[in-house]
């Protein structure tokens, strides 16, 4: 018999593999090579320091809010409103980075700080509305997502718009990017964002798994009837993990207005980062660590992809074929655990 922590470490990887053998199988029966195919996605993510410097570029901001939905699942929420507490704090640190002119010391902290802040505030609202109405946090972060890319729009246009539909560039002392770390990769996009990404892992690891209050907040997560019995105060952790986790989803908006892009740009849509932190927060079994290893996968799929219709003719859209059997095969971890106890038997 497998315990909890072995199985939570065989079900992602035998998901990858099966998204990968469904993504073959698909190649095949539309007359592609999938030893092309996959050769085209690996040397598109890694296959020169450029490649690999977008692929670090394309998984910060999914580490981040990987971090954020996983942090309020081990508490017990459903946190779906990633993706507007990416553009709060998306928009607080352009806005900070174009109207603050302070030295980088103190520029770059507090652009990051105030993007965490305005992401865990828009994540308050959701979290006190659950601890002192009952009201279900996925109903309310789901509208305040449509919120968060309408309002942000308007800010833009009203008092940030520079030319066509972008904002001003943020100053050179609130940017993530530097000449050195370019052209060390090459010249790409990449950042030192992922500094802030795996710092923000460390510390999720940190507050759940060795402190009295993380310990409150998995007990909240467990059971809030049995954790307010014991006497922990359910409805301060309820508000306090959604605020955590917006400020996780918060920094990830940071990412981009100070690292990629420099600027923050109205938008059509969701920029699917908050959502595809559910995919990332899932693979990674909701833990820190798990949630850094999945976003780099997903970064690499991502930005491999695009080399595979130029170099093997394989359409880009498999990738996400591949994604969405590797998060089926996750959710159906009660039918691969039956899978694995059943060989277990058969080896017995």
């Amino acid at each position: 018999m497998f315990s909890n922590r072995t199985f939570n470490l065989i079900v992602p990887i035998f998901s990858v593999l099966l998204g990968f053998l469904v993504g073959a199988i698909v190649m095949l029966a539309f007359g592609y090579s999938p030893i092309e195919g996959y050769r085209a996605l690996w040397n598109g993510a890694f296959g020169n320091s450029y490649y690999l410097g977008e692929t670090i570029r394309q998984s910060i901001p999914l580490m981040l809010t990987g971090l954020a939905i996983a942090f309020a699942f081990r508490s017990g929420l459903f946190n779906i409103g990633a993706e507007g507490q990416v553009f709060v704090g998306w928009l607080a640190a352009v806005w900070l980075g174009i109207v603050v002119d302070l030295p980088t010391i103190i520029h770059l902290p507090l652009a990051l700080l105030v993007a965490g802040l305005a992401g865990a505030l828009w994540a308050l609202i959701p979290g006190l509305l659950k601890a002192t109405r009952g009201v279900h946090e996925v109903v309310v972060t789901i509208m305040m997502n449509y919120i968060a890319l309408h309002l942000s729009n308007h800010i833009i246009r009203a008092y940030l718009l520079e030319s066509g539909s972008r904002t001003s560039r943020i100053s050179e002392t609130a940017s993530l990017r530097t000449e050195g770390l370019t052209t060390l990769f090459g010249g790409s996009q990449v950042h030192w964002g992922f500094i802030i990404a795996f710092i923000s892992a460390i510390t999720m690891w940190f507050l759940l798994e060795r402190t009295t209050y993380g310990y409150e907040l998995r007990a909240v997560g467990y059971n809030k009837h049995a954790a307010h019995y014991a006497g922990i105060n359910v409805k301060r952790n309820i508000i306090m993990a959604m605020m955590i986790s917006g400020l996780f989803a918060g920094l990830a908006g940071a990412m981009e207005g100070l690292g990629t892009f420099g600027s923050m740009h109205t938008h059509a849509s969701f920029s699917n980062l908050g959502f595809d932190g559910i995919a990332v927060a899932l693979l990674g079994a909701n833990t820190a660590i798990g949630s850094v290893i999945s976003a780099f996968l997903f970064g690499a799929l991502k930005v491999g992809s695009l080399s595979m219709p130029p170099i093997s003719g394989v359409p880009s859209e498999l990738v996400e074929i591949i994604i969405a059997v590797i998060i089926f095969f996750v959710a159906s971890s009660y039918m691969i655990r039956w899978i694995v106890l059943r060989f277990k038997k058969e080896e017995k």
